[in-house]
């Protein structure tokens, strides 16, 4: 049985369309940073208090999406029906998405690309090595290969959480495939993405030179909990009561 947007609560109903409206603009951050081509990658995020998640449509330009276009699925990745897109199907990597959902519950954003330089170390299945203190400070230590998995079911999505448990890194490169990366909201794995691509053309164009150097791994590990934890602005005091 089809479950019917209009017969959940209001208070999902209107969690759904904030979900929507960010993760619409969050598309734009893709082509802006030059992640994706013509209608390659994705972002989703969790709907706040459901089993459910956002996620944009298969095949459709980026010129053209907006919150309405948006497709809604559960934990699942079956659509929900909304009434206003009912023709549009989500993407075909909308079963990689759900399955993080299911097994990372920390996990509130996610986001795929075929971004140049990170798709490039994918295709190598060579992990991108920690050498450098931005890749510290988000990575956590070096991006992490995943398996080659095919797309349709949630081969990927397995992939995806294997590699990334136990790992610091919002990244991964799915091997002859591309870069996914996560986050604890959309915002969050879209920036990673940004950054992922940003250190894989960084350290491709140190290795022309020669071999990096690697930052010692108790370097790493100091760095990676100042950034997350000390760095950017204090937490307002009603944010920290929240």
């Amino acid at each position: 049985m089809t479950v019917q947007l209009s017969g959940l609560p209001t208070d999902v109903q209107d969690a759904v369309a904030g979900t929507r409206a960010r993760v619409a603009a969050l598309h734009a951050e893709l082509p802006r940073w030059e992640l994706v081509v013509w209608t390659a990658g994705n972002v989703s995020e969790r709907v706040p208090g459901a089993d459910l998640f956002v996620i944009k449509p298969s095949g459709v330009s980026y010129d053209e999406l907006a919150p309405e276009l948006m497709v809604v699925c559960d934990l699942q990745g079956d659509k929900i029906d909304d009434g206003t897109g009912a023709h549009l199907q989500p993407s075909s990597d909308t079963a990689a998405h759900a399955y993080v959902y299911r097994h990372m519950a920390h996990v509130g954003g996610v986001v795929h690309t075929h971004s140049t330089y990170a798709t490039a170390w994918a295709a190598r299945g060579e992990p991108i090595p920690c050498v450098l203190t931005m890749m510290a400070d988000e990575f956590g230590g070096d991006v992490p290969v995943g398996p080659f998995a095919l797309i349709g079911d949630d081969s990927i999505g397995r992939g995806i959480v294997e590699t990334l448990q136990g790992s610091h890194s919002p990244a991964v490169l799915m091997r002859n495939h591309g870069p996914f990366t996560v986050g604890k909201d959309a915002r969050a794995a879209v920036k990673a993405a940004v950054l992922c691509e940003e250190v894989a053309r960084t350290v491709h164009i140190a290795r022309q030179l020669g071999e990096p150097t690697r930052i010692p791994p108790a370097d790493i590990e100091k760095l990676f909990d100042r950034y997350q934890n000390v760095y950017g602005q204090p937490a307002r005091q009603e944010e920290q009561h929240a």
